[in-house]
């Protein structure tokens, strides 16, 4: 495939708009003020915290930190939040020459480290907290951003006796990266239409030519589409090639090309407006004479089509990760889906973690740490699961079928965010 931007040949009048940077920095300055005014409490009260610092250094930023700025700030130097627990409310402080805007408060605003530590000293001794949060999780990786030397320093500089009462803010940085604003679940939608559009490009003759085109071919074509859009993929794209064993042994096994009767299979995601997509999608190069894929591979999609709704049938707040993984199991079993398997993360703000974990490819039981969280309202997921069946159509070979959609978990139902793939893609 020639090395030529995707966007040579203009996208369709239903491709959604995509946000200039202008607008991006100011819709997730909004976000940050909801999320501020509204999540901020509930991680609070999940920690336990009086206060909560989160600290870290200029391209060394604490995953929360980048979490907590708006958009359009450079973050010199040293970086200090500090979150304190107020009969009137939340203080949110800034320590440090990062222009917060209004979102903190900012009693000093140069970049001289002394400077800082003293005014953090001067507001642990007004608050006098009990328990002192800070980011050193055990679990959850994106709760573990404090560097061991600022740890040290932390506990070097703090009044005497505070060191003591330095706690993990694991709880509560689970519960602000896991949990979406109603602003953040409206631009996740449009997030995920992004996405599913650039899918859908990728899935056309625009990027496919059989028996030219290869699937690395598709993931440089995907990635190239979204830098071109300026956007970032959440992690690379990939794309591979299913085909009957019968195909196989007659082009070869060096034979690179997708062609008449393969299918092509998925795993992509977009990082927009501060949040992750993440999809597994199916297309199918159709043969001379077809006008769809073989019965037995549209029958993979149905069953999988019913795992995702039994999936999402069995979300219930309090549920653990693992508690939800063993009740979908049951049910799939029961209900006669061939060879369920699931393997479902949290998504938002970060790809993987940190809300409860629904099973892992090659853990289907328990996961310990991680799928012991807990589901609460605001919750993102991937419905992320597969089936395994015998093709007739094959010669009765057995294919793995994994598919992908993002969901959301709010007021007591767990709901697609732009639908779900029912039908494949066709070439």
């Amino acid at each position: 495939m020639d090395d030529v931007s995707p966007l040579s040949r203009p996208l369709s009048r239903t491709f959604p708009k995509v946000h200039t940077m202008r607008e991006r920095a100011d819709l997730t300055y909004r976000i940050l003020a909801e999320r501020l005014d509204t999540v901020l409490p509930l991680a609070m009260d999940d920690g336990d915290l009086d206060m909560w610092i989160v600290l870290c250094q200029e391209d060394d930023l604490d995953p929360i930190h980048e979490t907590m700025i708006p958009l359009d700030c450079w973050c010199p130097i040293l970086q200090m939040l500090v979150f304190i627990r107020t009969p009137d409310g939340m203080r949110r402080v800034n320590i440090c020459g990062t222009n917060t805007k209004d979102l903190y408060e900012r009693p000093y605003t140069g970049q001289v480290e002394d400077e800082q530590w003293k005014v953090l000293q001067s507001l642990v001794r007004e608050a006098d907290p009990g328990r002192i949060g800070v980011n050193i999780g055990s679990v959850q990786w994106c709760a573990g951003g404090l560097t061991h030397n600022l740890f040290t320093q932390l506990r070097e500089r703090l009044p005497e006796g505070y060191a003591d009462r330095l706690v993990s803010a694991e709880a509560a940085c689970t519960r602000w990266a896991s949990t979406l604003s109603p602003m953040q679940i409206d631009l996740f939608e449009h997030a995920v239409a992004v996405a599913h559009h650039i899918l859908a490009r990728c899935y056309s003759r625009d990027a496919v030519v059989p028996g030219v085109t290869t699937a690395t071919d598709l993931e440089w074509y995907y990635w190239q589409l979204a830098v071109d859009l300026g956007l970032e993929v959440s992690f690379r794209p990939f794309f591979n090639r299913v085909r009957s064993e019968a195909a196989a042994e007659a082009y070869g096994p060096d034979d690179k090309a997708l062609r008449p009767g393969d299918l092509i299979h998925s795993d992509v995601g977009i990082k927009y407006l501060g949040l992750n997509t993440d999809h597994q999608q199916w297309a199918y190069i159709l043969r001379p004479g077809e006008t769809q894929p073989p019965e037995g591979i549209q029958r993979l999609m149905a069953e999988a089509n019913r795992l995702q709704n039994v999936f999402m049938s069995e979300f219930q707040e309090g549920r653990t990760g693992n508690e939800m993984l063993a009740s979908i199991l049951t049910r799939a079993r029961a209900e006669g889906i061939p060879n369920p398997k699931v393997y479902s993360h949290s998504l938002g703000m970060f790809l993987h973690e940190p809300g409860p974990l629904i099973g892992l490819p090659w853990e289907q039981e328990r996961c310990v740490g991680r799928g012991d969280v807990a589901l609460v309202s605001g919750n993102a997921f991937t419905a992320e699961l597969g089936v395994r069946d015998a093709v007739p159509e094959w010669g009765g070979q057995v294919v793995g079928f994994g598919i992908e959609e993002d969901v959301v978990f709010t007021d007591g139902v767990c709901r697609m965010v732009h639908g779900c793939q029912e039908r494949f893609y066709l070439i």
